[in-house]
């Protein structure tokens, strides 16, 4: 299966967020490809603790790779290859967990027949080789977007099932933002269609993911303050309304994550020792993360709403 992770601007947790998703998977036991088509920021070796790693995957990124530079893009296997020692030894039964950086100095660039098809061979291939293959893409509505797009209405990609995340914030701007992105003019279901989607199919692959949510119910915000309590609520239900009215509400979100330190300061992945053995991270957060990762592969929460 093919996960897209989309945004409607940098800043929402859609890296951090889809990475420790993929990270999830792969400790469920499915062999799991994380591929960075952030192409002008690539940062998920960062998430990973690969960070030596990538410095020897220079120039053999996707961005080369696309570009037709080199033949083959590099690979990173994270439990042998990263920093983080809870990473480096993954418990009996997992599956493969494999990031395919991007090269630092990328960024974005035109697609041409060619790009596209290296993009769908590379696809096609690791959709056989991996259980589920995420893809990070460019914030906003990026040439990453489109190519994906296109690479997707081709016809020898018909029979892979692909779905989209699109993460934001929990703000008017964002939820203003992300409607635009997904369902605005130029956004990508009107891009999808323009290329040969199915409409009502494209929708049915989209969901959405709120980060960095936070919970007045939660014990995190219980010491506030009466008038910052009672303006946290209303302001809630508020976006809640607004998220609605945008057709972003709650039958097309997939899962909210918590407001997190860990995720906000440090950016990395939540390991089971982060919540009970340091206790750096709160359980809310792995819990949330775990139940999203399941979700993705889980057709009942995908049904068309």
């Amino acid at each position: 299966m093919l996960i897209f992770a989309a945004s409607d601007k940098g800043g929402t947790g859609r890296s951090v967020t889809s990475a420790n998703l993929a990270y999830q998977r792969a400790l469920s036991g499915d062999d799991v490809c994380y591929v960075d088509f952030d192409f002008g920021s690539p940062t998920a070796a960062v998430v990973f603790d690969v960070g030596d790693a990538r410095q020897t995957t220079e120039e053999r990124g996707l961005h080369s790779y696309l570009t037709g530079q080199v033949g083959e893009p590099a690979r990173i296997d994270v439990w042998s290859e990263t920093e983080h020692q809870v990473l480096r030894s993954p418990p009996p039964g997992c599956g493969r967990l494999v990031l395919m950086p991007g090269d630092t100095g990328g960024g974005e660039f035109a697609v041409t027949d060619d790009d596209l098809r290296l993009c769908v061979d590379l696809v096609m291939k690791l959709c056989f080789e991996f259980d589920l293959v995420v893809v990070d893409l460019s914030a906003g509505r990026s040439y990453a977007v489109d190519m994906v797009l296109q690479a997707t209405a081709q016809p020898e990609m018909s029979g892979v099932t692909a779905r989209w995340l699109v993460f934001h914030r929990w703000t008017r701007q964002h939820v203003a933002a992300t409607a635009s992105l997904v369902f605005g003019e130029r956004g990508i279901v009107a891009g999808g269609v323009a290329r040969g989607h199915d409409e009502e199919e494209l929708r049915g692959a989209i969901r959405f993911v709120r980060v960095a949510v936070p919970d007045p119910e939660s014990p995190l915000w219980s010491q506030v303050s009466p008038a910052q309590s009672a303006w946290m609520r209303k302001t809630d239900g508020d976006l809640t309304q607004l998220a609605s009215t945008h057709g972003i509400g709650h039958s097309l979100v997939l899962g909210s994550v918590p407001l997190e330190p860990v995720l906000e300061w440090r950016e990395q992945l939540i390991t089971e020792e982060d919540v009970l053995g340091s206790r750096i991270a709160n359980r809310e957060t792995w819990q949330a993360l775990s139940s999203l990762a399941g979700r993705l592969t889980d057709d009942r929460y995908w049904e068309q709403a």
